[in-house]
């Protein structure tokens, strides 16, 4: 008898050709005559009934001796299917309003965001499906969406702080404790594309360490006084008290501007290390998931684009601080070589400043005023207009102007449901497409022969391409190995595209069907969606 792996692998292909009720039967036939025989007879009937059966040699024995098979144990009942078709698409579309968070986050948001679907009138859902939207679970969430989610350098030398780097204290990601909203990260993010020469456009990222709100604000040029006025024109608009901000040791932060404003303001200026990102590590996450996110990586000049982002930033900024919840750490410890981290449940910035103890009452009654008046598809309808305004500005294209409709968020509603299938649905992450590939890069193998092929092929236009290779194979011995199969059946492909073509609309090429093999098949003959591309037509 063969042991080892290779043992257990024939024994996986011996069970597929047989089936359980002959295993049974077999069973039958040899289980009273192994429970009598010797021990020789035992190993010899042993054997046999694993070579056939494809049992393991301890499964075998176990049956053998009289244990019923796993397969003939009482089995419970299938559970029906709870989530349908129409509850995934109705879950697809609210997927894709909240602007394709994660499960957790959707669990969380479900409730307000089909209330303010609901109340605008564009979400109507029937009683079991919405009590199955209530109770739906993260990990089913992720699981009914999972199909569709699918369709260095040279170290720096350190340099001696000056008095003015002295004077800001330095805050790491450990000294934060629990602070009350009002202390806020900031950091720039330059769009400069894939060339950092020239003059280009910045983001201000600000965000608050314990709701995670959000503020984002576009500035023409890196420049410390209008870095400065930003933040100062941006604090009548927070829901909190501005006590502190954390910069990082770029010159546009570290300066006599921001050190006087914030001493003469009363608001505490911390920095983080140098070189050291995960200090700030709050910020540094929301440069991705809100500024890359949105507005992508092209390059960004002029007063343009400031107007661009400036619209785009306004209508996210509503959205990201009110329909998108985000989880905050809770707790984080070393277990040997391992780092466990735990997290808060999942809540939006509103949710948090709400049941803040820190924020004032009438401060609370004005959010919930907000979060009630703002319809999250019209937000989302304008995120991408205004991404489409953004590319247009980096391309340097007409300025985007969509005709106003009334229907709008309708055809935005109903997009919904299959925007998956067309891959990217944010204008500012779309890719340039590559120019079309007319030439070969390697030599044609069928060049000599393929008018002999045509020749075949006139005779018999049902040949296959298998059988075709082996007919060369034959007259031409050793120069047309296997391999070659999946390109003959591409030029077949092509030949057949081209008859039709010629069937159809009359036009015969014989200097292109039969004798031209030396011009690159790609500039040759057309495709096969060609054809049906010109019938439409």
């Amino acid at each position: 008898m063969p042991h080892g792996k290779y043992y257990r692998s024939s024994l996986v292909t011996e069970a597929k050709t047989i089936t359980k009720y002959a295993r049974r039967e077999l069973l039958d036939a040899v289980g009273e005559r192994y429970r009598t025989g010797s021990r020789a007879e035992k190993a010899q009937i042993l054997g046999e009934f694993c070579s056939i059966s494809g049992f393991h040699r301890k499964s075998a024995i176990r049956v053998l001796n009289g244990a019923p098979e796993r397969s003939q144990c009482a089995q419970h009942p299938r559970r029906p299917k709870q989530y349908d078709d129409p509850f995934c698409q109705v879950l697809t579309v609210l997927w894709e309003a909240s602007d394709r968070v994660c499960g957790k986050r959707l669990k969380v948001l479900l409730p307000d965001l089909v209330a303010a679907l609901e109340r605008h009138g564009h979400l109507q859902l029937e009683r079991s499906v919405h009590e199955k939207l209530m109770r739906v679970s993260a990990a089913t969430i992720d699981r009914l969406l999972q199909g569709i989610k699918e369709a260095g350098g040279q170290r720096r030398v350190k340099r001696r702080p000056t008095a003015l780097r002295r004077s800001v204290p330095i805050r790491t990601f450990a000294d934060w404790n629990q602070p009350p909203p009002g202390y806020l990260e900031i950091d720039l993010v330059a769009h400069c594309g894939e060339l950092q020469a020239g003059s280009y456009v910045h983001t201000l990222t600000l965000t608050d360490m314990a709701s995670t709100w959000t503020e984002c604000v576009p500035l023409l040029v890196r420049e410390s006084t209008l870095l400065v006025g930003a933040v100062d024109e941006l604090r009548g608009s927070l829901p909190f008290l501005l006590r502190g901000m954390d910069i990082d040791n770029g010159a546009e932060f570290l300066n006599e501007t921001l050190v006087r404003y914030c001493a003469t303001q009363g608001i505490e200026l911390t920095r983080s290390r140098p070189y050291r990102k995960n200090d700030q590590a709050w910020v540094e996450q929301k440069n991705g998931s809100v500024v890359r996110r949105l507005v992508g990586y092209q390059r960004l000049e002029g007063m343009a684009a400031v107007k661009a982002l400036s619209r785009l930033y306004a209508a996210s900024r509503l959205f990201i601080n009110f329909f998108q919840p985000s989880f905050k750490l809770k707790e984080k410890c070393r277990i040997g070589g391992r780092i466990v981290k735990r997290y808060d449940p999942p809540q939006t910035p509103c949710a948090r400043l709400l049941a803040s103890e820190w924020v004032l009452e009438p401060v609370k009654v004005r959010l919930r005023e907000i979060a009630y008046t703002l319809d999250p598809l019209q937000l989302l309808d304008e995120i991408r207009k205004a991404q489409h305004q953004v590319v247009a500005v980096a391309n340097r294209d007409e300025p985007y102007a969509p005709v106003p409709q009334k229907d709008d968020l309708t055809r935005f509603l109903s997009s919904l449901a299959n925007a998956w299938r067309g891959g990217e649905v944010r204008p500012t992450h779309h890719a340039k497409a590559k120019p079309p590939r007319h030439w070969r890069t390697r030599k044609d193998p069928f060049e000599g022969v393929w008018p002999t092929v045509c020749r075949w092929l006139e005779a018999d236009p049902d040949q296959t391409g298998k059988a075709l290779l082996m007919r060369l194979q034959v007259e031409n011995p050793g120069v047309f190995p296997d391999v070659r199969l999946r390109t003959l059946q591409r030029r077949l492909k092509q030949w057949r595209s081209q008859l039709a073509r010629t069937l159809v609309f009359g036009v015969h090429d014989n200097v292109t069907l039969a004798t031209n093999t030396s011009v690159s098949m790609e500039s040759t003959f057309e495709p096969a969606s060609a054809l049906a591309t010109t019938i439409d037509r």
